[in-house]
């Protein structure tokens, strides 16, 4: 790793790979500090430990920690330059064999002044083939690599393209912005020349060509000889290599328990012992041996590290606990970027992972979860070793569950029952259990059949991981994964003991729930303990039902959760599909029951036009159950306080204490959990007041809340009791259904309009938005009918809801299509139905393109995908969209789509990896005249080629040598069709799993967070560096949560002024939100934008414009123009222009947000006001006081008009516009004296802060994003007084000199004193 690494530990878990488990220590300057002032423990826990090695470098140390393991300590050795050859070892102390799976505190008289020795080992067979690959990959001799998970480019990072780009124009700027003023104008920048209305341009999401790295070795592969006879390997032989040199010699090597030494085999002759001298060459580490062998391997191998240390070691780590990202652009099969290489041992990496037997791939995934899960959990250290294993655990069985499911859908793999229908099918690859997501038995049936298997399949991953985050002792899942892919819904789930087991006559298969449907209901005693535990966390009620004789049970759980006694005699909880109540008001408007089934309950109630629901698997979301929760415990205790103060006159003091919900709940182990929630909540609104006497606390152990989730299930309670009963369980879901209409709907409408939270910016972050308000994904056609009535304000919301009904209505019926389709097809129906629906505009009646000769092979496949037609899938999708969400598409909606971003939508819900080109949604008519790089954004060309937006030469033939060859970028206007199956280079499977998030590193966070809001400086920063290790360790750093823990870390070291921890800590987020979670994703978008405002706030103004602009290209692909929260980018952009002096650049990116905010704020809004007053200081800094004194004028009348005479922003800007106007003749009769002294005096720089801000996640408010205080009241009206801005427009005093930006609380945005937001959200 270098020199340059000297502040990264890594480290991973013992005896797997490397690359398993990655932790990288930070030591930035806030953590230092936190080091040197968290006391005499702290101090003492960390040392510096020697290492003595038994080849040089001999000694090297190692910064540690007491309460490390030593498996770290070995992993950092043999990742650290200089040991790279140690692979097979362990530790010695004082003589004594170390175990690497202690604490270092363990480690018998082991003190700080202790020093352990590096001792080599035998090697076993296995340890020789991991050490075989281990030296692969460190001299580079691996080629590239065809993975069933990951796709092409998958984990890609753009972050150093654009960082070593900027450097370079930085490098070669013909100007200093500190230098004089007269060569101001020909600085170059990020934003130079950037065009505000230019389409976006795939390129952006393409890296440069590769510069090829030092080239160490020829080849490195398995000898033809493998493996060792019998007779041999008694004595000790492992594996015999092949190695070729640069200087092209070939040695045949032999591996044994010694090491590896020189033989005499050739390819026609087996003799695999040593050479005789001098050619005797023998080493225990391969890499040693290697570089006796070559004359130029150690120059070489020097050239590679020095080229590897260039690179960002996040951009290069391989992953571990988490699929990487697959890009749904890249680059065409002939690029450099994907080049396939000749590599012999790619075809031998099974036999070297797995062995020769194959047997040490064969887990028992059920098993290894089970027994982690009972591991010990009562210390810290424990917690963490437990959490680690359990992160690991579920990578490893997600990895293989892909894996399998894959080529399941792929028909690799036999079924287990052959002669079932094709969805009853049942497959076991890799020790996991396969199944279809389909009704394959006839289970849902009365539900919706396929349609309702495949919702219950999802909801059960998601019910899994609610009790896997619940973490109920003597409750056990099993491992679960659904894999979509090729249109087929998968379920991989590790093998429960006894599942398969024939139980005796009269004994149930399943032992607490519904056996089969609602006909047959088992209860078990044993069961109802961690039963109860569950019902009581998802908020369940103990209920009643009755089976098919009228027998009633009484059970803790929906009927259809069932319970299953394992043989291992643990208690497994399945079919978590249903731990929250039907939708029964969505359900009575749209769900129609078929006329052979009889009819439920609700099914007679409502008239019902048009066609039913497709399923009746429309269950209400855990998170709105949970906001409902907290809003009746809000009453309870406001209930309670009422009655104490009517019956005890000294209590009058608790109603200023508590005015809307007790932060001081007190009751029961369940009131504590509450406690935590509500103080939480209420905190944020009241200060936390410790209460003296003991009858200020509420107890709310009696406080019951609860739902039963088997209402409106055809059940009929015998008797007139239990029918009442029921119908108050009816009524409280009812009560439910209509809080999530009512109230939390037009809740989230509301802050979107009032711009209280970030607006979503494609179908990802929508559908995350409104998960996180517990609506469900069927309400957007009621999101886009609600956002209709506040347009323009709303209009993004409105097109983002469409845009993304369309997506999930094309991904429905392109799985119909391909559900049932040889693989060979899947990219030639893809293509056909993307002609159909994107490409009717160049042809209208597009042919599918099918290679007829392999078609033949396939005479009973269905190839209905053939016969679509464009008219045919418009009226396809225009019926999925009316069926699924309840809303009308307009007749011409395909014209009001933005086709490039629709495209992208689809490509990520099918896994689609799309050729990089144009796509052209146009005819060839309607483009004639226009160049190929001026086309409309969205609609009429999806654009690749650099020259998208008009740039310098220079930066045009830049991006052109990033591009793919011109046979394939340009656009053949000879061919009839848009997409190709040629296009399609890939269909990767999307995974969704069940993996729980760590508690331990959340609370660490949480306690840091508080400590820092109690002003406790020191202990925060110590409790949020331990939920950085915390992060690290348990994820590993290339890990999505990871990356938003980064993204929150580094505000909250903004905020306690550790600008430089904050930077480095925005630049890990970036990188690793990049490589899990994709390079255009949302959160990758807001991590540019927030580390482009830190490295701003550091002084590295340049390297800032950069990431913004880069934000900003993604922007434009993932959006399109005119984002509300575009409005907030563009300001901060503009303030970054003025900081380098380049004013009038600066006015035109002003004017750029004015624009934005008229049309979707209006033009009379504060919003608009507020930038118009900046446009005017922009202006007046630019020399045009005509204009200055015109904007100020407008944004004057505007705040007087909507704020009145007496609100302080029309003080405020009356106050400038009078100075403006007194000044402006002034200026005018001395223009010629004010340009010379600008020239010799242009040192002003506007205030930090004007305008820049943070820009939290989707859906939370800047308050949110920094925990502190609101970002969005710093954007002041007026960032300094006005008499620094008029000496500085008419050319004397230099306000440089003024005191250093400090945040301004006495002038807020008029949002907050009553008028609307200033600006787009953050």
């Amino acid at each position: 790793m270098g020199e340059q690494n000297d502040d990264v530990h890594i480290s991973t878990s013992g005896s797997q790979s490397e690359n398993d488990e990655t932790k990288v220590k930070t030591s930035p300057s806030g953590a230092q500090q936190a080091e040197e002032n968290g006391g005499e423990q702290a101090a003492e826990s960390v040392f510096q430990l020697t290492v003595n090695l038994p080849h040089e470098p001999h000694t090297i140390q190692i910064m540690v920690s007491t309460q490390e393991q030593v498996q770290d300590i070995r992993q950092s050795i043999v990742e650290f330059l200089g040991t790279f050859q140690y692979t097979c070892f362990h530790f010695s102390h004082k003589g004594k064999r170390v175990n690497d799976f202690v604490e270092l505190s363990d480690v018998e008289d082991f003190t700080p002044d202790s020093e352990l020795t590096l001792v080599e080992d035998p090697y076993t067979e296995k340890d020789a083939r991991l050490h075989f690959l281990r030296i692969r990959e460190i001299l580079g001799a691996s080629g590239d690599r065809v993975d069933a998970v990951q796709g092409i480019l998958a984990g890609l990072s753009l972050y150093e393209t654009i960082s070593e780009e900027e450097g370079k124009r930085s490098s070669t700027s013909v100007s200093d912005p500190n230098g004089p003023s007269d060569t101001q104008s020909r600085v170059e920048h990020a934003m130079t020349d950037y065009e505000f209305e230019a389409p976006g341009s795939l390129n952006t999401l393409l890296p440069p060509v590769p510069t090829p790295s030092p080239k160490v070795i020829k080849s490195m592969c398995l000898s033809p000889w493998n493996p060792p006879p019998h007779s041999l390997r008694q004595r000790g032989h492992h594996l015999y290599l092949q190695v070729t040199t640069n200087e092209g010699e070939q040695f045949q090597i032999t591996s044994t328990i010694s090491g590896f030494f020189v033989n005499k085999n050739s390819n026609s002759k087996f003799d695999p012992f040593p050479r005789p001298p001098p050619k005797n060459f023998s080493s225990h580490s391969l890499l040693t041996l290697i570089s006796s062998l070559s004359p130029s391997f150690e120059a070489s191998f020097l050239a590679l590290q020095e080229f590897n240390n260039r690179k960002d070691p996040l951009s290069t780590y391989q992953f571990s606990n988490a699929i990487p990202s697959n890009p749904w652009v890249v680059p065409h099969m002939t690029s450099p970027l994907c080049i396939h290489q000749a590599d012999l041992t790619r075809t031998q990496e099974s036999l070297l992972v797995s062995g020769l037997e194959n047997a040490e791939s064969l887990r028992d995934w059920n098993e290894e979860f089970q027994s982690t899960r009972e591991l010990p959990r009562e210390t810290v250290q424990e917690r963490v070793f437990r959490e680690r294993l359990t992160s690991k655990l579920f990578a490893d069985y997600t990895d293989a569950a892909v894996r399998g499911a894959v080529l399941v859908a792929r028909g690799e793999v036999p079924p287990l029952n052959p002669t079932e229908a094709r969805d009853a099918q049942i497959f076991v690859y890799n020790n996991v259990f396969f199944s279809f997501g389909a009704d394959g038995v006839g289970t849902f049936a009365a539900d919706g059949g396929d349609e309702a298997a495949r919702v219950a399949t999802g909801k059960d991953v998601t019910g899994v991981r609610a009790v896997n985050q619940l973490d109920i002792e003597g409750l056990f899942t099993p491992g679960t994964v659904v894999v979509d892919y090729l249109g087929k819904r998968i379920v991989g789930q590790s093998i429960v003991p006894g599942i398969f087991k024939p139980r005796a006559p009269g004994e149930h298969q399943i032992d607490y729930g519904g056996v089969e449907g609602r006909d047959i209901i088992a209860e078990n005693e044993a069961f109802v303990p961690a039963f109860e535990k569950l019902s009581k966390a998802v908020k369940v009620k103990k209920h009643a039902v009755w089976d098919k004789e009228g027998k009633r049970h009484d059970l803790e759980g929906s009927v259809e959760t069932k319970g299953l006694l394992g043989t291992d005699g643990r208690k497994y909880v399945l079919d978590l599909y249903r731990i929250t109540p039907l939708d029964v008001t969505w359900l009575e408007e749209n769900w129609v029951e078929k006329a052979d089934d009889d009819p439920m309950e609700i099914s007679d109630k409502v008239e019902r036009p048009g066609e039913s629901y497709p399923h009746r698997m429309a269950v209400l979301r855990p998170e709105l159950i949970d906001t409902l929760w907290k809003l009746k415990m809000r009453e309870y205790v406001n209930e309670a306080l009422a009655k104490r103060r009517q019956t005890n006159e000294k209590d009058d003091k608790i109603g200023e204490k508590v005015p809307g919900l007790a932060s001081n709940v007190n009751g029961s182990t369940n009131g504590q959990a509450v406690d935590h929630e509500v103080s939480e909540e209420n905190s944020k609104d009241n200060p936390v007041i410790e209460p003296e006497p003991e009858q200020d606390r509420i107890d709310v152990s009696k406080f019951d809340f609860a739902f039963n989730p088997d209402v409106f299930s055809g059940q009929t309670p015998p008797t007139s009791e239990e029918k009442e009963k029921l119908l108050r369980d009816e009524s409280e879901v009812r009560t439910a259904c209509n809080f999530l209409r009512t109230e939390v709907m037009s809740k989230l409408v509301q802050d979107l309009k009032d711009g209280d939270v970030g607006h979503p910016m494609d179908g990802q972050s929508l559908s995350r938005l409104l998960h996180q308000r517990g609506i469900n994904i069927r309400y957007l056609g009621k999101v886009a009918d609600m956002a209709k009535e506040y347009e323009p304000r709303l209009e993004s919301l409105r097109a983002l809801a469409k845009q993304e009904m369309l997506s999930r209505a094309f991904k429905h019926v392109a799985n119909r299509y391909l559900r049932y389709l040889p693989m060979p097809f899947a990219t030639s129906c893809v293509a056909h139905l993307l002609n159909c629906l994107l490409g009717v505009r160049p042809n209208d009646d597009p042919v599918p393109e099918v290679n007829h000769g392999l078609r033949s092979f396939y005479p009973e496949c269905d190839f209905g995908f053939e016969k679509v037609t464009p008219e045919m899938l418009r009226k396809d999708i225009e019926r999925q969209v009316r069926l699924r969400y309840r809303f009308e598409l307009e007749t011409d909606w395909l014209s009001q789509t933005k086709h490039a971003q629709l495209l992208r939508e689809i490509a990520l819900k099918l896994g689609l990896q799309l050729e990089a080109k144009d796509y052209s949604f146009t005819r060839c008519s309607d483009i004639k005249g226009q160049s190929s790089s001026q086309l409309t954004n969205g609609t009429s060309k999806l654009l690749n080629t650099a020259a998208s937006s008009s740039t310098s030469n220079k930066k045009k033939k830049k991006a052109a040598d990033h591009s793919p060859p011109s046979s394939v970028m340009s656009n053949d206007h000879s061919s009839p069709l848009v997409f190709s199956a040629e296009n399609i280079l890939n269909i990767a499977p999307i995974v969704k799993e069940a993996a729980p998030r760590s508690m331990l590193a959340e609370e660490a966070l949480e306690a840091g967070r508080i400590s820092l809001e109690q002003n406790q400086k020191d202990l925060g920063q110590e409790l949020l560096l331990e939920s950085l290790s915390l992060h690290e360790q348990i994820y590993g750093v290339l890990h999505a949560e990871v990356a938003r823990f980064y993204s929150q870390l580094c505000m909250l070291y903004y905020r306690l002024e550790e600008k430089s921890a904050a930077v480095e800590l925005a630049r890990k987020a970036v990188i690793v939100s990049e490589r899990t979670l994709g390079i255009d994703s949302t959160e990758t978008i807001l991590s540019f934008l927030n580390l482009g405002l830190l490295e701003h706030a550091t002084g590295n103004t340049n390297h800032a414009l950069a990431y913004i602009r880069h934000a900003l290209e993604l922007w434009k692909i993932v959006y399109g123009a005119d984002h509300p929260d575009s409005i907030t980018t563009i300001n901060n952009a503009a303030v970054m222009l003025q900081h380098l002096k380049q004013y009038h650049e600066s006015r035109l990116w002003f004017e750029a947000s004015l624009k934005i905010s008229e049309k979707i704020f209006g033009k009379q809004s504060p919003n608009t006001a507020t930038l118009l007053f900046q446009l005017a200081q922009a202006l007046a800094l630019d020399h045009d006081s005509k204009g200055a004194v015109n904007r100020m004028r407008e944004a004057y009348n505007i705040f007087l008009a909507s704020l009145g005479a007496d609100d302080k922003n029309t003080k405020e800007a009356e106050s400038w516009l009078d100075q403006l106007t007194q000044n402006a003749v002034s200026i005018a009769k001395h223009a010629k004296d004010i340009q010379a002294r600008r020239l010799r005096r242009l040192n002003f720089t506007p205030h930090v802060t004007l305008g820049t801000r943070p820009q939290p996640q989707v859906g939370q408010s800047s308050t949110d994003s920094t925990n502190g205080a609101d970002p969005r009241n710093s954007i002041d009206l007026d960032s300094r007084s006005i008499d620094e801005l008029m000496r500085f427009i008419e050319g004397g005093g230099d306000t440089s000199k003024r005191s250093s930006p400090k945040k301004r609380h006495g002038r807020s945005n008029p949002k907050r004193r009553g008028g609307a937001p200033v600006g787009a959200v953050a």
